[in-house]
Formats: C-alpha cells, structure tokens, sequence
C-alpha cells in the first residue's frame, strides 16, 4: 500500500520490459475503485480511450517510448473506504507507427442520431 492525504498529487510510471525496442507503451484508460478484485459495481474513471475524464488527470512526457508517465489528485470514494486501487488498460505499439491507437491520443466517440 501507498499512503496518501488527500488531494495530495500522485505521479504514476508504466514501463515496459522487453528485448523489443520498437514498441512505445500508451496509457488508455484507468479507473479506480474501493474494491481491489471489483471494478465494475463502483468506480471512478480517470481517463477512458486516452481522455482525462478526472480534471486532475494528467499525461506528463517520458524519456522514451517504453515509459509512460501519468498523474493525478488523491481522492476517496465519499469517506466510506479506506482504500482505493486502480486498475489501468496500457496499449503497446510498434513505435514511430502514426497510424497505430498510441499515437492517435484522445479518441472521443461520436454519437450519431437514432434518425441517421
């Protein structure tokens, strides 16, 4: 466990170990939830499909591509749980691959009319 205070700043790192140096690691969505083995009845996104859903949420530049660098606000779930875990969904790519999901960044979907 890592303790916090509220609202202190977390900074959070995600590196990937491999012989492969071609691939760049993207972070896509995290939650969190006062449950480590539930994260489906009560949770909290903080960022989805590579969008900041927290306002404290952010991506902060890495020294390479294996590295992923990302931070935001402790918080806690209405004073009810003393803990809170996070679950977070990382994309690997080949690297210098524009094309690929890591590279597009915030993919917002867009809803269509139930007309159309």
């Amino acid at each position: 466990p890592y303790y916090v205070d509220m609202n202190q700043n977390l900074f959070l790192q995600a590196s990937l170990h491999s012989s492969d140096q071609n691939l760049t690691v993207f972070v896509d969505t995290c939650v969190a939830s006062p449950s480590s083995s539930d994260f489906r009845t009560l949770v909290y996104e903080l960022t989805k499909s590579g969008c900041a859903s927290d306002p404290s949420y952010a991506l902060f530049p890495s020294p390479r591509g294996d590295v992923a660098r990302f931070g935001f606000s402790a918080f806690s779930f209405a004073n009810r749980f003393p803990s809170v875990f996070l679950r977070c969904e990382l994309l690997l790519c080949r690297y210098h691959d524009f094309s690929s999901r890591c590279y597009q960044g915030c993919v917002r979907r867009v809803r269509r009319n139930a007309d159309s």
